[in-house]
């Protein structure tokens, strides 16, 4: 069962504090909840594909409290470990991720990466 974004608790001020500087307009109303998806260090979502069957993933990463370490995300699909795959980025830019990604689900009800995040991911932009 997918991950439900709806019921996270905004992160603490202090925290929301650290990053906020590295996000602008109305990616700083949806940081407070980001950050806290991040402190979960995993998430179960679908990836949508366009005329198919959504593919369900199991993501996890390591939680650290600056905005300049590195996160190394780990994102399984459909529960084979041939389908494993790896990335690691900072805080920053991971946390940007979860922000596109509790925007899409208010939008469309689906907790998904960003294709953004599956291009580095799969480092199709190397």
């Amino acid at each position: 069962m997918p991950t439900s974004l709806d019921k996270l608790q905004p992160a603490s001020p202090k925290e929301v504090g650290l990053y906020k500087p590295y996000y602008a307009g109305n990616r700083q109303a949806l940081l407070p909840r980001a950050i806290s998806l991040y402190r979960q260090g995993n998430l179960e979502g679908e990836r949508k594909i366009e005329g198919g069957d959504n593919v369900p993933f199991v993501a996890s990463w390591h939680v650290s409290s600056l905005p300049a370490d590195q996160t190394r995300c780990r994102v399984q699909f459909n529960g084979n470990a041939d389908l494993t795959y790896e990335i690691t980025m900072t805080n920053v830019d991971f946390i940007h991720f979860l922000i596109e990604m509790l925007a899409y689900h208010k939008r469309h009800n689906l907790v998904d990466f960003p294709k953004g995040f599956y291009r580095k991911l799969l480092r199709l932009d190397d």
